[in-house]
C-alpha cells in the first residue's frame, strides 16, 4: 500500500462515523473502569494512523506499534508519541512494562490470536489492564472482512474464553454498535445471498466505509445512531448483541 492510501485512511479515521464514535466509547470506558487515570503508560497495538493513540495520550505516555511498515512510517510524521513497526505476537518490550495494553480491532487479523493475547498479558504490569475490541459473529462475514484482511469474527463467549486463559479477571465486557446491528446484519446477509445466487466472485470487493461513504448525510445519520450506543453504555447498559465486542481484563499480581 502506498502513502496516498494512508493519507486517505488518516482522513477516514478522523471523520467516519464508526471510527469517531468508537473512539468516544473507548475513551469513556477507560475513564469509567480505570478511574479516569492520569500518568499511566499505555501500549497501543495496531495503531494504524494513530487516532486511538492520540486519544490515549490524555491518560499519560503512549507507545504505539503498527505491523505495516509503510503505515508506521507515515504515522511517525504525524504522531507526537513514538510508534514502531512490530507484531503483536512478538512485542519488543520487557515483561510488565505497561499499565494499559490496547488492541482495538487487531487480533481478528492474527492467525495465532492465542499468542497475541499471551504477548499482551506478558508486557502488561501486574494490576494493569488489557483493553480489546473485535468484530462480532462469523455470520456477518462479508467483503468488509476480506478487504480488511480479517481471519475471523468472534462471539462474546469465544473472546472471553481466549482472554480468560491468562491469569486475571475480566472486569467488563459488552457488545456494541448494537442499535445498528439489525440493519448491518440485513445488509451483509443480503449481499452474501446475492453473491451466492450469482455464483461467481466479484472482481473487486468494497469495505462498508466505501459503500456508505465517509462524509455527508449517511455519515451523520449513522454516527447519530451509533452515538446512542455511547450514551446507553455510559449509563451502564450492556448490549446482548452487536457488530463489535469489547473486553477489559485486569492482570493479577
Amino acid at each position: 500500500m502506498d502513502q496516498q492510501y494512508f493519507k486517505e485512511y488518516y482522513h477516514l479515521e478522523r471523520v467516519n462515523w464508526w471510527f469517531t464514535v468508537r473512539k468516544k466509547i473507548l475513551r469513556e470506558r477507560i475513564c469509567s473502569f480505570l478511574g479516569n487515570p492520569r500518568g499511566i503508560q499505555s501500549l497501543n497495538i495496531g495503531a494504524a494512523t494513530g487516532t486511538t493513540s492520540e486519544m490515549l495520550e490524555e491518560f499519560g505516555t503512549v507507545m504505539s506499534v503498527e505491523y505495516d511498515e509503510t503505515c508506521c512510517n507515515f504515522a511517525k510524521t504525524l504522531l507526537k508519541s513514538p510508534i514502531i513497526q512490530g507484531s503483536i505476537t512478538e512485542l519488543p518490550f520487557e515483561d510488565n512494562s505497561y499499565d494499559l495494553v490496547c488492541a482495538f480491532d487487531v487480533i481478528e487479523h492474527v492467525e495465532d490470536h492465542q499468542k497475541a493475547i499471551e504477548e499482551m498479558w506478558r508486557v502488561c504490569k501486574p494490576e494493569g489492564h488489557l483493553f480489546i475490541t473485535v468484530p462480532a459473529y462469523m455470520f456477518l462475514w462479508g467483503d468488509h472482512d476480506i478487504i480488511n484482511q480479517h481471519v475471523r469474527r468472534y462471539t462474546r463467549t469465544e473472546l472471553l474464553k481466549l482472554i480468560q486463559s491468562q491469569k486475571g479477571k475480566v472486569i467488563y465486557h459488552s457488545y456494541f454498535n448494537s442499535l445498528l446491528f439489525a440493519p448491518i446484519a440485513a445488509f451483509r446477509l443480503m449481499a452474501n445471498a446475492i453473491q451466492k445466487i450469482k455464483g461467481k466472485k466479484k472482481e473487486m470487493v468494497e469495505s462498508d466505509h466505501t459503500v456508505f461513504g465517509t462524509d455527508g448525510f449517511f455519515n451523520k445519520l449513522l454516527g447519530g445512531v451509533f452515538s446512542i450506543d455511547y450514551y446507553l453504555l455510559k449509563l451502564g447498559f450492556r448490549f446482548p448483541a452487536g457488530v463489535s465486542i469489547m473486553v477489559i481484563f485486569k492482570k493479577e499480581s
